[in-house]
């Protein structure tokens, strides 16, 4: 009897199951027919949709052939079906910068529930309403308070030389592991305070490349898969923080000595009374998240392009040794230097806007929208492309060119904002964009004056839908006679 009752409830919940998937794949087709004009698209398979065509590999300089059969097929506003919800794909520049300017009004951030799993229920990447504007508030003023310090330009400086002196006796290096090293050195000093020989950096970047393996792995929390490993490498990085965190107090009780305070981010954080215990690991992490990831990709873009334009190289050169030449020999960069940087911000602008280190982000209608003849119904996913805008060759000449001259061109910064959203917009734009491209301009600094590269022909940035190089780029090395 006990065993006719569980198979009975095992068919029960498998039919419920089916059915579950059913309605969640044709119901919002017919509310959408009931309550508005839909924009036309397709709902594929049930349960999948159409995710594993939107995620299939293509070149991060390109929009991929999904987009590009939708958008020729339907227009540039589409309705899909992916990550397991219906979705409104938008690759309009106007739809775009209506959605991230109307950020908590009209659309929230809305991740798929795994990354909420493996980030934290307290992660700014994930928050929204007030949780996020305290989180942001304190990242806008951590990172201002960031800038003011002479130190931190020589932090970063030092850490690029020390990198790039470990190339002396090499012909190639594996480029993207090297960005990636300097970026992790970079941002745990100026989070933590740690220096790359402390036990503790140690321990943080191996959990820290676990969490990051399972962030672009397949979402199932079953024992050994790289998301489950990723969810427990979360946890030991959030024990060493707080680990962190208590020996910073005892010390702090323990010293009258204010010269002993250390100026990092951690130690700004412990005096803010806005955040709970856990949003401040939280915080810790997703600062390490930021500084890692983001900016050693854009590095990696940016040396890549350089590579395929030796005329943009080369006045990169011209600028960089201008600078050097009025400094003494060993003498580090200041503020007033990074400002005479005008062509290499161009160069970083370029390889973000043809690069596309991120390619889009997840939204949620809060309500029903209304947008030129369409509806966008309430609840539904939507995805604004970046990607579509930054190639679309009605608001970018020659659109699939690295061409860093088009940014001395560029007449308003209204415009600026409207075609080229690299690090998204509005109240969730990246507070720490601006440091991650003054780590660039430094590191850039020294390697465009000490070593001339190429590349590999056939490794390319690849999204699917993080982007990565698939080799991690090789360079094949030239020392620079001085």
């Amino acid at each position: 009897m006990a065993e006719s009752t569980f198979w009975l409830v095992l068919l029960i919940g498998f039919f419920g199951f089916l059915l579950g998937l059913i309605l969640n794949h044709f119901l919002p087709l017919t509310l959408l027919r009931l309550n508005g004009t839909p924009p036309k698209g397709s709902f594929g398979w049930p349960l999948l949709g159409e995710t594993l065509s939107f995620l299939k590999p293509h070149p991060s300089n390109s929009l991929g052939a999904f987009l590009k059969h939708h958008c020729s097929r339907y227009g540039k506003v589409f309705k899909s079906h992916l990550f397991l919800s219906p979705t409104i794909v938008s690759c309009d520049q106007e739809l775009n910068y209506f959605i991230l300017q109307n950020e908590g009004k009209l659309f929230e951030c809305s991740y798929p529930k795994p990354i909420h799993g493996i980030l934290g229920k307290s992660s700014m990447l994930v928050a929204v309403g007030d949780t996020h504007k305290r989180l942001r508030n304190v990242a806008v003023s951590l990172v201002t308070i960031t800038k003011t310090k002479p130190e931190f330009l020589s932090d970063i400086e030092a850490t690029a030389i020390g990198i790039l002196h470990s190339w002396k006796d090499k012909s190639q290096v594996i480029f993207c592991e090297e960005a990636r090293k300097f970026t992790f050195n970079v941002i745990v000093k100026q989070v933590l305070g740690l220096t790359p020989d402390e036990p503790q950096t140690t321990q943080i970047l191996e959990d820290f490349l676990t969490f990051m393996r399972g962030l672009i792995s397949l979402p199932l929390y079953i024992p050994g898969t790289p998301y489950a490993r990723a969810v427990k490498a979360r946890r030991r990085i959030s024990s060493t923080v707080k680990a962190i965190i208590e020996e910073r107090r005892r010390n702090a009780d323990g010293s009258t000595n204010s010269c002993t305070k250390r100026s990092d981010f951690l130690e700004i954080l412990l005096d803010v009374d806005t955040l709970s215990e856990d949003e401040k690991v939280s915080f810790i992490l997703d600062s390490l998240l930021g500084g890692y990831e983001t900016t050693s990709l854009l590095m990696a873009m940016v040396v890549y392009f350089l590579a395929q334009s030796p005329s943009a190289l080369q006045r990169l050169k011209v600028e960089h040794q201008n600078i050097r030449r009025v400094k003494q020999k060993d003498e580090y960069l200041n503020w007033e230097d990074y400002k005479k940087m005008e062509f290499t911000q161009n160069v970083i602008n370029e390889a973000l806007r043809c690069g596309n280190v991120v390619k889009f982000v997840h939204r949620k209608a809060l309500k029903d929208v209304k947008f030129r003849d369409y509806l966008i119904p309430s609840g539904w996913k939507v995805l604004p492309v970046f990607s579509a805008a930054h190639l679309d060759p009605s608001l970018h000449a020659s659109a699939l060119e690295f061409d860093p001259w088009r940014w001395e061109k560029i007449p308003s910064q209204d415009q600026v904002c409207k075609k080229f959203t690299p690090f998204g917009g509005g109240s969730r734009c990246c507070p720490g964009s601006e440091l991650g491209k003054l780590e660039v301009a430094v590191f850039l600094h020294h390697l465009v004056q000490n070593f001339r590269w190429r590349t590999e022909d056939d490794d390319q940035p690849i999204a699917f839908p993080y982007v990565e190089f698939q080799r991690g780029l090789p360079l094949y090395l030239e020392h620079c006679p001085h």
